[in-house]
Parts: C-alpha cells; sequence; structure tokens
C-alpha cells in the first residue's frame, strides 16, 4: 500500500520540463509528412459527412469555460471538436475521419448513428417522446420482455433509469431493503458512480469528494496485474471473508463488483475470485450485485461480463451500451427482491422513456442481427493478441489485458518495478490521434490505454490502432 502512494507521490513532482520535453521535442514528434503518408493508410470508409457550418473549436472551447462546470474534463492538449459520426468512426469540423476506439467511454456500442438504432427512434419520437410509464405504452413493455430474455435465472423484473449511477444507487438501496442490513462490500479501485451510496461504493479516491460516506467496506482488488496475490483469486477472496467477519455483524446487504473494471484501468479480475466471493457473500445473506455498467451488452464477447465467471447475480444493473447513445439505464433482479419497491412510493420520471427504450430494443436487435457479440470475441482476440506482440516489442508496454472489446494496455516505465508512465501515456494518446486513433484512458495512475470501440470494429480497424501505437511508441 505504502508503495502505491509513494509512486502516487512520485507521479505528482513529475516535472513540468520533462513532460514539455515528452510532448514537443522534435525528435518525438511525426513530422507532417510522415503523418500524412500514415494517414493514407486508413481503412477505407464509404461516408462523407455533410459541410459543418457550426461554430469552430476555437469558439465551442470559450463557451464551454464560460458557461459549464470546470469539472468537465476534455481528452488531448488540443480538444477535438467532433460534429458527425459513423459506425467506427467520429469526424471532426473540417471532415477530418478519426478511428473511434473509445466509443464514448463504452457507450456506442452498436456504432455511431447506426440507422437500424436511428430510424425506430426517430419514428417514436415523431408519434409519442414522454407519455409517462403511468400510461400503457408497448415500448417499455417490449424492450423489457427482449431484455429479460438475455438473463439468466429468475432475472425476470427490470426498473429503468437513466443512467449508470442511478442504476447502482437503486441496486444498494434494494440489496439493504431486502436483506435488512445496511453494509456494502465493494472492492478497490472499482467505480460505481458518484451519488451518495455510489460514490461509498467506488474504491477509488479520484473519484470521492470528501462527504459521509458510510457502511461500505473495501476488499482487496483482484488484480492479476498489481496486486498482492498475482492471480489467485481465492486468497484475494478470502479478504472478502476477513471483512465480513471482523468489519460487520456477520451479515451484509450486498457485494458489487465490476466483472472488469473500466474506470480502474481495464482491470479482470484474478480467475476464481468472483465465484469464490460469491459463496462467501451468499453464507452472509447478502445479494450478489454484477455492474455490468461498462462490461454488458456483448462487449466483452459474452453478452454479459458476469457469464465469463459461472455465477448467476442477485441483481443486475446496466447503462452505456444498453441504449448507443441514449440516456437509459437498467436494474434487472427476481420478482421477489423487486416487491421491496413497493413499501413506499418509488418513481423515476424519465426512465423508460419512450424514446429510450426504443433505443434500447433496437440495439438488442442490432446485436443479434449483425452478431455483434460474436465478433467481439473474434476482433477482440485478435485485437488483444497484435497488443501483446507490440508488448515484446516495447518496454514500456507492463501488461496487456481485457476480453472481447474491453481492452486495457498500461505504459510503465520500469517493468520490474512497475512505475507509471503517466506522462508518456497522454503523450502516446496526443499522437495516436494525430494519427486518427482515438483512444481513452484509466487507472488510478492514468496509465492505462482503455480500448472500448464500437462492436463494429474490424481486423483491419484493430491493424491501424495498433500500426498508430507502434509508430507513436516508437518516436517517443
Amino acid at each position: 500500500m505504502m508503495q502505491r502512494f509513494t509512486a502516487k507521490r512520485s507521479l505528482q513532482n513529475v516535472s513540468a520540463s520533462l513532460l514539455r520535453r515528452c510532448i514537443s521535442s522534435t525528435s518525438q514528434t511525426a513530422s507532417v509528412k510522415d503523418t500524412d503518408e500514415f494517414l493514407a493508410r486508413l481503412p477505407p470508409f464509404d461516408y462523407t459527412p455533410p459541410p459543418y457550418s457550426g461554430p469552430s473549436a476555437d469558439e465551442v472551447l470559450n463557451k464551454r469555460k464560460e458557461f459549464l462546470s470546470p469539472s468537465m474534463p476534455l481528452l488531448f492538449r488540443k480538444p477535438l471538436n467532433i460534429v458527425d459520426g459513423k459506425m467506427q468512426y467520429l469526424f471532426d469540423e473540417s471532415g477530418r475521419r478519426y478511428l473511434d476506439a473509445f466509443a464514448g467511454i463504452a457507450v456506442v456500442n452498436c456504432g455511431h448513428c447506426h440507422p437500424d438504432v436511428v430510424e425506430p427512434v426517430i419514428n417514436q419520437i415523431k408519434r409519442l417522446q414522454h407519455p409517462t410509464v403511468m400510461y400503457l405504452n408497448h415500448a417499455i413493455a417490449d424492450f423489457s420482455e427482449a431484455l429479460v430474455s438475455k438473463l439468466p435465472g429468475d432475472l425476470k423484473v427490470v426498473f429503468f433509469t437513466n443512467s449508470g449511477t442511478e442504476a447502482n444507487e437503486l441496486a444498494l438501496m434494494m440489496a439493504k431493503l431486502y436483506t435488512g442490513c445496511q453494509d456494502i462490500v465493494s472492492i478497490r479501485n472499482g467505480y460505481h458512480g458518484n451519488a451518495a451510496g455510489t460514490m461509498g461504493a467506488t474504491g477509488h479516491s479520484l473519484w470521492k469528494f470528501n462527504v459521509v460516506q458510510t457502511g461500505t467496506h473495501h476488499a482487496l482488488n483482484p488484480d492479476p496485474y498489481r496486486g498482492v496475490f498475482g492471480s489467485d483469486g481465492e486468497k484475494y477472496a478470502r479478504d472478502v471473508q476477513d471483512l465480513i467477519q471482523y468489519g460487520t455483524t456477520g451479515h451484509i446487504a450486498g457485494f458489487i463488483c465490476e466483472a472488469i473494471q473500466g474506470v480502474g484501468g481495464i482491470v479482470e479480475l484474478a480467475p476464481g475470485y468472483m465465484s469464490a466471493a460469491y459463496d462467501i457473500v451468499k453464507k452472509a445473506g447478502g445479494l450478489f450485485i454484477a455492474d455490468e455498467v461498462q462490461s454488458g451488452f456483448a462487449r466483452t464477447g459474452n453478452f454479459w461480463g458476469f457469464e465469463a465467471h459461472n455465477v448467476v447475480p442477485d441483481i443486475v444493473t446496466m447503462a452505456k451500451g444498453i441504449g448507443n447513445g441514449f440516456p437509459l439505464g437498467a436494474v434487472a433482479t427476481t420478482p421477489e427482491i423487486a416487491g421491496v419497491l413497493t413499501r413506499r412510493c418509488y418513481f423515476n420520471t424519465f426512465g423508460g422513456n419512450a424514446v429510450a427504450t426504443t433505443a434500447g430494443l433496437a440495439v438488442l436487435n442490432v446485436i443479434e442481427k449483425e452478431k455483434l457479440q460474436e465478433n467481439a470475441s473474434m476482433v477482440g482476440s485478435y485485437l488483444k493478441g497484435k497488443l501483446n506482440q507490440l508488448k515484446e516489442k516495447h518496454e514500456i508496454i507492463g501488461d496487456v489485458r481485457g476480453r472481447g472489446l474491453m481492452l486495457g494496455v498500461e505504459l510503465v516505465s520500469d517493468r520490474k518495478l512497475k512505475t507509471p508512465a503517466t506522462a508518456e501515456t497522454l503523450h502516446i494518446m496526443d499522437q495516436m490521434k494525430e494519427l486518427g486513433v482515438l483512444v481513452g484512458k484509466g487507472g488510478y495512475f492514468g496509465n492505462v490505454f482503455r480500448i472500448t470501440p464500437p462492436l463494429c470494429f474490424t481486423k483491419e480497424d484493430a491493424d491501424y490502432l495498433v500500426d498508430a501505437m507502434d509508430y507513436s511508441i516508437s518516436k517517443m
């Protein structure tokens, strides 16, 4: 633990001159000619966006600085003004095309502006936009039926929200109501939202404000790369047992975890961990909550991330990929557990909105019709293999991990010490952007590339992404 905080302090002390050298040195920055030659290799794509006549990037940036919260972050030193999108590509104000390997933070699973999502949404919004769920309407009923058909066991009841934070807040409250207990166990480095309960469950100080957060116990992170027990999932699970034994009454409300930690840096749980933790939680009377906000809807090559761990949760939360960009979240659970919400009035004005649930149903149809789950598995495995080849070539790549099209590449300046290469990560991201590739970043130290493209990503796209990363690292 001390090593982690020491590393964090050392990162905070990285000099501005080092970062400037990393970013501006002519030996490290691709020439315009080289960049143009590289961009010519971008896979062909049969779409040209209409001319853009709106405000420029500078104008938008100035308005954003004046009128929007200063807490809203921007990627890249020179922010992009994205004005158009089609499938796995985004376009800036000049019409320049970018390969999107971030998908709006694992949201646009079907691809940007997919016609089979856009058309039913337009038809619905022309006919009826918001009737309120207190009236009958087929959109929410049809989507609920289709959604529970994708879930195992007795997970047959859905409550709709607008976001992952709302979904996780509701799940935590339901677990407490159902069990009569107040203690929640979550995992360090996990992220579950930014409201009161979910901030408490989040095990990541960068996302926690100094407000009262009680009743959550954070277990050791079963991180195969940086964790104390390596890939031994059962050893990590013993910490869950210890927390319950020594930090609670012996009974808990629930346990919440991601199958793959997204914000935390695409961290896969150590093999055997989830099933072992599941048994421990059930013996303590708790409910097992699977946070599928980022890993759900075929992203990992399974429809749900938890399916790779041979468990059936009591509650599943979802958002992001559920609506392909429409504000939509959901909590799925059993009829018995869902009954706790009848004890009082619980209502969500926009949850289950007709337009959003129309989009949700369209997403399920596209995933099935275009075999996006199979594509995520096939292209994801191919891409992960190529990234591992890159790891053999470049010392700065410490780890490649993830499943399907939810992949992470962790950069370190020293493989033995696993020293986070935070400044270098920012620089390489900027260089890849100049080469037409957009990736995200995450992890406690901000040194992990988050690669979560639309699920229509092709092997040719994967080749170009890897080539761009290779080229950018080589220019360091």
